[in-house]
């Protein structure tokens, strides 16, 4: 958490000097772009500067104001903040409720068309128009939608997206279908416009508004993928502020999360695969800020030649930043859900009949 003391430089990047927490602030109600400017402020430039990054110039600007108008806060209003960011973010109700509340705290300093092309962004795949939306749609969804379409619609669908995704797409098609669609494709001529506009709506409105609903995550395990990428001091106070507010919601999370000490629980060979896969000098640096017992957990399923040269580049790395390791375990933990989806490890986590699949 980046944190400075209030006397800090006012000239300073709002970003670079953190935020400002003081006995002497005054206890107060922060306003909505307040609480967002705190809570970037709050990540600090490692975690706030990004997702600056990702704003429009509009946004930057009544985040940069709120910032440098907030001043020093107290104590208790950060942990209310971040209570309520966590609770917010890991609520159990409907994701269509979470989106109402985004679109109209948007609505109440955004123009509407920007408000609605910035909620279709968050409720739909990646892309910034249908056709490259489209082709970050799973291609059996994809398929299953246009086989109901006329071959023609089709054919114009599919010379609009990605080759490598209509390729797949048609090899999920019914056979004598794809080779209609492949015909068509093959003596297309231009489509008029008035007729692409008619396509690109009809999909926007029936196909992609209906995969929104479809694809939705468990909040909870959006927010332990949160939770996973922040460092150690960021995820324990957050954490510790959740637990204050709802148990139960810490509770899930902390279940949800596969972290570094999970690593222990990987059968031998799974563990042999991930240090076949990962550089030794990003290990030894993992390794260096792990617990005595991970630390033997590993160096168990290494060869004694290799356990003692680890030992010895742990020993001459010296000392190291804690975030450097924590940014090493990440990449470890990473490289293992990577692993684990190509099939190549299995991952167990909490008891022996939770085993899954990732």
């Amino acid at each position: 958490m980046a944190l400075t003391e209030p006397n800090a430089p006012q000239n300073a990047d709002p970003i670079k000097q953190g935020l400002q927490v003081g006995e002497d602030a005054t206890q107060r109600q922060m306003r909505g772009d307040e609480k967002a400017a705190a809570l970037l402020l709050a990540l600090g430039p490692d975690f706030g500067r990004p997702i600056l990054e990702e704003l429009d110039e509009i946004e930057i600007r009544i985040l940069s104001r709120a910032m440098v108008r907030l001043g020093a806060i107290t104590q208790q209003m950060l942990d209310e903040l971040l209570a309520e960011f966590i609770m917010g973010v890991s609520s159990t109700g409907p994701m269509s409720g979470n989106s109402d509340t985004t679109e109209r705290l948007l609505l109440s300093f955004l123009p509407q068309d920007r408000v609605e092309q910035i909620m279709e962004e968050i409720r739909g795949p990646a892309g910034r128009n249908i056709w490259e939306k489209l082709s970050n749609v799973q291609e059996d969804i994809l398929a299953s939608y246009l086989k109901n379409e006329y071959p023609q619609t089709i054919a114009v669908v599919l010379t609009k997206i990605s080759p490598d995704h209509a390729s797949r797409v048609l090899a999920v098609l019914p056979e004598e279908l794809a080779l209609d669609v492949v015909q068509r494709m093959l003596s297309i001529d231009p489509v008029q416009k008035e007729i692409l506009e008619k396509i690109e709506s009809t999909l926007r409105t029936e196909f992609m508004s209906t995969l929104s609903h479809t694809q939705r995550r468990d909040s909870h395990e959006q927010m332990a993928d949160i939770f996973n990428a922040f460092d150690r001091q960021t995820e324990a106070r957050f954490m510790t502020a959740l637990e204050d507010q709802s148990r139960d919601s810490a509770e899930r999370i902390k279940a949800l999360m596969f972290t570094f000490d999970d690593l222990t629980r990987l059968e031998s060979a799974a563990i042999q695969t991930l240090l076949q896969n990962f550089d030794k000098k990003e290990m030894a640096l993992a390794l260096k800020g792990a617990s005595d017992a991970a630390r033997e957990f590993f160096f168990a399923n290494m060869s004694t030649r290799a356990a003692g040269m680890m030992r010895d580049d742990m020993e001459t790395m010296g000392a190291v930043r804690l975030k450097d390791v924590d940014e090493a375990q990440s990449r470890l933990v990473n490289t293992a859900k990577d692993l684990a989806a190509r099939g190549e490890i299995v991952i167990n986590k909490g008891k022996a009949d939770e085993e899954m699949i990732l």
